[in-house]
């Protein structure tokens, strides 16, 4: 039976989501010489058409129809059979185009996060077509074996309340491997570049941590308790590891900055999405502190040290932080 007040939330969540990935493009396009900044708000961009496009056609029959295998059945292309009525074995409150809908702007965000590996050294035909090859040979399956009916780690009970695997260690990883694939920036002094905007990366931090409480408190599929807790332990580990974050520049450094407060509080976000469902606000607290501590040591102990060019830390940040 459909509920007005789960079907509203979790189209206002789905609406916060979507404004995620043009805070992505703020927070990269701030971090990048000014030069490539369109560049980055160009990609970002066109992820939202092409990836809306593609879940729409296929991608979420891929994801989510339900079958055991690789991805998911093929009963859904085109949306064919996903009513208006609930399905419930995902959600049995909301119509099932409102958590179709919901799920989509997952999969337009998380392939718009591996832009922070390979920024300024991707011709934008080839991005275009690499991101909607991974969102359907990579996303899409994923999602399939964690989320979707027949999945089978879905059946071997993990949890993963709202994409700790299926969007942060995915993306993170998949930022590696592009990153190595395609090798260093040309041109490209051995210092990198400081961010040429800060306030582009902190509207973008300000507009992915709005959005991440759609992120997080929307993947409770209704308007309850359990999305009340994510929404607040969402706020609590940001803080927290915004907080750690410049705790740890001002002992390292002398001082704390305002670029290394706001890759903390993201960081945070980060690490709270898997356990948003799960866990109380004394716990994100400690989440969020040390998961400061892990990305720092990755993004300026580890990436110097193997020599990778992860232009905006997109894995020392989502990889790293998705698995603590």
């Amino acid at each position: 039976m459909i509920n007005s007040g789960d079907t509203a939330w979790v189209l206002i969540s789905s609406a916060l989501v979507l404004l995620m990935t043009p805070g992505l493009a703020f927070f990269y396009g701030g971090m990048v010489r000014k030069k490539n900044t369109l560049s980055v708000l160009m990609q970002c961009f066109i992820i939202m058409c092409v990836l809306s496009i593609q879940w729409v056609l296929f991608g979420y029959s891929l994801s989510f129809a339900p079958a055991k295998g690789f991805w998911g059945g093929f009963g859904w292309m085109g949306l064919r059979g996903v009513s208006l009525e609930p399905y419930a074995d995902y959600a049995g409150t909301i119509p099932h185009q409102a958590f179709m809908i919901f799920q989509g702007m997952f999969a337009i965000i998380t392939p718009a996060l591996i832009i922070g590996a390979f920024a300024e050294r991707m011709k934008f035909s080839a991005f275009v077509i690499f991101s909607l090859l991974w969102a359907t040979f990579v996303y899409d399956p994923l999602c399939h074996w964690v989320w979707g009916v027949g999945g089978f780690l879905r059946d071997f009970g993990a949890l993963d309340f709202a994409g700790g695997t299926v969007v942060h260690i995915n993306a993170g990883i998949a930022a590696l491997v592009t990153a190595l694939v395609i090798g260093k920036r040309k041109n490209l002094n051995s210092n990198v570049p400081a961010p040429h905007s800060l306030p582009f990366v902190v509207l973008g931090a300000g507009l992915l941590w709005f959005g991440w409480f759609g992120f997080n408190a929307g993947s409770a599929l209704a308007a309850n308790g359990l999305a009340v807790n994510a929404f607040v332990v969402t706020n609590t580990a940001a803080a927290a590891a915004g907080l750690s974050w410049a705790m740890i520049e001002w002992i390292r450094n002398g001082k704390p900055t305002m670029f290394g407060v706001a890759s903390g509080a993201v960081a945070g976000l980060v690490a709270i999405t898997p356990a948003a469902g799960y866990v109380n606000a004394l716990s994100a607290i400690f989440i969020g502190l040390l998961v400061s501590v892990f990305c720092f040591i990755a993004v300026t102990v580890v990436k110097p040290k193997l020599g990778y060019d992860d232009s905006l830390d997109a894995f020392g940040v989502h990889c790293v932080g998705g698995i603590w």
